[in-house]
């Protein structure tokens, strides 16, 4: 059997073998399967249930990482599943590349944090756990859900902005890509993010010519999001052992404006997220 013929054999079994309720989802009598239906699937990873039917029948093609990491929380899979799905899409870690694995452990984390915004980025800051605070990037090209990419070129509803001055945010989030650079020199994808962003923003391409290489570190940050207005947050980042993956926490001082502002995101992240399942 071929890797697409293999990875549709998986997708439907690990999707048949997950109960509703193991994936957080109420179970309605008068179900044809015991597990999941493929609009359950779609509606968890994020993508199209037209996507999730081509990739069962084999006639999709291979799933970008982004993909791979939303599939396999949806269907809950292991470490060494998820990475067996990864290995099959082409997305083996070796070879001096950026692993884009999300350990079990690291899902169940990010979704034991509550109504607080939580993202999980790799080294190069593509997107690989949804946030709310992000707004909503279902409609971006899989390439444009990297951090530095919606910085730099204002394609998102949310704005980052520092304590300091921008341009020390700007210099802080180019240096560690740098770092990353580094690290995964054998690492396509980085590479074309590099290549696109030198492209797209002069002040990108100013700061990759310099010298300096730093880790981007926890920070209070200004965010100017299009449905609540401008919130200030505590910005906190850990780093795994494993894979060098960013888990970013947002929060504020209880009480405060930005609180309730980030409960009205939760809220509204909800309503949408019912509101997609129903549909």
């Amino acid at each position: 059997m071929n890797a697409s013929g293999e990875l549709a054999t998986l997708l439907r079994a690990w999707r048949e073998r997950l109960a509703p309720a193991e994936a957080g989802l109420t179970a309605h009598t008068g179900r044809r399967t015991s597990g999941l239906r493929r609009e359950e699937v779609a509606v968890l990873a994020g993508v199209s249930v037209d996507y999730v039917v081509r990739l069962e029948q084999g006639r999709a093609a291979a799933p970008s990482a982004q993909v791979c990491a939303a599939l396999a929380r949806a269907l809950r899979l292991s470490d060494t599943e998820q990475e067996h799905l990864f290995r099959l899409a082409g997305h083996a870690m070796d070879g001096g590349r950026i692993n884009r694995l999300v350990p079990a452990s690291v899902r169940r984390l990010v979704e034991r944090t509550g109504e607080r915004p939580v993202a999980v980025f790799d080294a190069m800051w593509d997107l690989l756990l949804w946030a709310a605070l992000m707004g909503d990037l279902s409609t971006l090209r899989e390439a444009d859900r990297n951090l530095l990419w919606l910085h730099f070129t204002s394609d998102s509803d949310c704005h980052l902005h520092g304590p300091g001055s921008p341009e020390a945010l700007d210099a802080s989030f180019v240096a560690d890509l740098r770092r990353s650079a580094g690290r995964c020199p054998d690492d396509p994808r980085l590479h074309r993010l590099v290549e696109r962003l030198s492209e797209r923003s002069e002040q990108f391409r100013e700061l990759w010519r310099r010298p300096e290489v730093a880790e981007h570190g926890p920070t209070v940050k200004r965010i100017t999001h299009s449905e609540v207005g401008l919130l200030e947050l505590d910005c906190d980042i850990l780093r795994t052992h494993r894979g060098d993956l960013r888990i970013v926490t947002y929060s504020a001082e209880p009480g405060s404006p930005s609180d309730s502002k980030l409960a009205l995101l939760a809220a509204i992240g909800t309503q949408r997220l019912r509101a997609g399942s129903a549909d």
